[in-house]
């Protein structure tokens, strides 16, 4: 359990910001390793490997959770640890689960050490990633797949998604952990490992999507509005000033600003407030996306994005964050205690059903995603796949609003941003994140950060971006090919069950 702890850990050096993505390989073939060498065991002793594997790698990979429980929400340090280790804790369930399954499987069906590493283990293990990102409106975070943006398993994101590279890259460590168990074998793992890695680069430089219009120019706005100023009644004004002015100093064909950049609902804004940049935005023939939060009525708050251009005159263009993160943004219940005692400012948030339609800026169409929704590539996949079905235009650039002050200058910022290139990745198109204290970047359909400005840093990332059209296979099936593919590897391995025990026996 301390291996396949430490494992753990190791894994979270895999992605950002320090991107050693043969780590993320290297560590899960321990943990199949050690796995698969005491197969004698029961699946529960397997299970509490896999949950002591993820509880590592989720204990230090998010740790920046502390800042946000200790800098800002006042929690003294040793709760603060007991929660991130019960967060860590329940996150690795689903790791344990993975692992039980396999095991449970192999030993059911009697299953060949080959057959259960190369075809179950995988399966099993992608799919307990694909419930950690579901169950209880999930916690994708550190899912395997992100660690390979820049490897070449990328090119397997366009087809499958985040867990379908995860299950590549849990098909490479379950060959390595056969050359460590039964070394004879070594070169046709090596042949398999080889053939994955070339079929990823092969298909990374295939093109789903192709360019769609002109270039636009883009303003991307980083306030750095410190999070323990930012709702101080006292600093108000200077942010709404802040925001005001960074959006009328140079027109844009889109122009963005972090989420929830003016700290005030929009009922309480100065009455002129929006009014003026919207005239803005019809004088200097621009298109704004401003993050703010709107007030519909009694106890009706949204996490919105408003848009102001020249085809939103008569009404503002407007999207609401609809997947909303537990105890930030809705109270689960019974745990208002916890809420009031970490003192987050709207801490319960409400949100519209509909599916969001894309803002038009000249020829592109801009989807908005705010802060945490840009884990969820199925939910992004879903709204261009419901655009092409309703026959909307469909979204060629993707803008995420995000505001990760909460998190300091931790590794949540480039490992948030690698969630991004990861849905650029899936969707074949550019992704564009405004942020508040960083990470500000221009992500184009390949995945590549192409423009990036310095966090903690007042200022603003122009560009021209290129949108682009087409439909990639993950945005007309989304999750349904890998959750199909891992249930018929495990289907595979049940029918050659019976020839594998003959060939034994022969």
């Amino acid at each position: 359990m301390l291996m396949a702890f430490l494992a753990g850990c190791l894994k979270v050096l895999s992605f950002a910001p320090f991107k050693l993505w043969p780590l993320e390989c290297l560590s899960l073939a321990l943990l199949f390793y050690l796995a698969l060498r005491r197969s004698e065991d029961t699946s529960l002793r397997i299970a509490l490997l896999g949950w002591s594997y993820g509880f590592g790698a989720m204990f230090c990979g998010i740790s920046w959770l502390l800042i946000l429980m200790t800098r800002y929400n006042d929690l003294p340090v040793w709760l603060s640890l007991i929660g991130l280790a019960l967060l860590a804790s329940y996150l690795a369930i689903f790791a344990a689960l993975g692992m039980f399954l396999a095991s449970y499987l192999q030993r059911r069906w009697k299953l060949t050490i080959v057959l259960a590493a190369i075809l179950v283990f995988p399966a099993t293990w992608a799919i307990s990633e694909w419930l950690r990102g579901w169950v209880l409106s999930g916690f994708p975070w550190l899912a395997s797949g992100y660690a390979h943006t820049s490897s070449p398993l990328a090119g397997y994101a366009a087809v499958l998604g985040v867990y379908g590279v995860g299950w590549i890259s849990a098909m490479l460590a379950a060959a390595l952990a056969l050359v460590a168990l039964q070394p004879k074998i070594w070169k046709k793992m090596f042949a398999l490992i080889l053939l994955l890695l070339l079929a990823g680069a092969g298909m990374l430089q295939y093109v789903w999507t192709q360019p769609q219009g002109q270039t636009i120019s883009v303003r991307l706005l980083q306030g750095n509005v410190d999070q323990n100023l930012k709702f101080d009644m006292q600093h108000v004004n200077e942010s709404l000033r802040l925001y005001h002015d960074m959006i009328v100093a140079a027109p844009a064909d889109l122009i963005a600003t972090p989420e929830t950049a003016l700290p005030l609902p929009s009922s309480q804004l100065p009455i002129d407030y929006l009014p003026s940049l919207q005239a803005f935005t019809q004088v200097s023939h621009s298109g704004l996306l401003l993050g703010l939060v709107t007030h519909d009525g009694p106890n009706q708050y949204s996490n919105s994005v408003l848009g102001f251009g020249s085809e939103y005159q008569a009404q503002a263009f407007r999207y609401d964050k609809h997947h909303l993160v537990p105890f930030g943004e809705f109270i689960p219940f019974g745990f208002r205690w916890f809420i009031n005692m970490m003192k987050i400012p709207f801490g319960e948030l409400s949100t519209r059903a509909e599916l969001p339609q894309a803002m038009q800026i000249k020829d592109q169409y801009v989807l908005p995603n705010i802060c945490y929704e840009s884990l969820f590539g199925e939910e992004i996949a879903q709204q261009l796949r419901m655009q092409l079905v309703d026959k909307k235009p469909v979204a060629s650039i993707l803008l995420n609003l995000s505001n990760l002050a909460w998190y300091g200058d931790s590794i949540a910022i480039p490992q948030h941003l690698q969630i991004s290139q990861m849905r650029s990745l899936e969707t074949g198109r550019p992704m564009l994140q405004a942020t508040n204290t960083g990470a500000t970047a221009v992500i184009n359909a390949k995945g590549t950060i192409v423009a990036q400005i310095a966090s903690q840093s007042k200022t603003t990332l122009s560009a021209q971006v290129q949108g682009m059209g087409g439909i990639t296979p993950y945005i007309s099936y989304g999750n349904t090919s890998i959750l199909g593919l891992a249930s018929f590897s495990i289907l595979l391995a049940f029918l050659l069950r019976d020839r594998a025990t003959s060939d034994r026996k022969n």
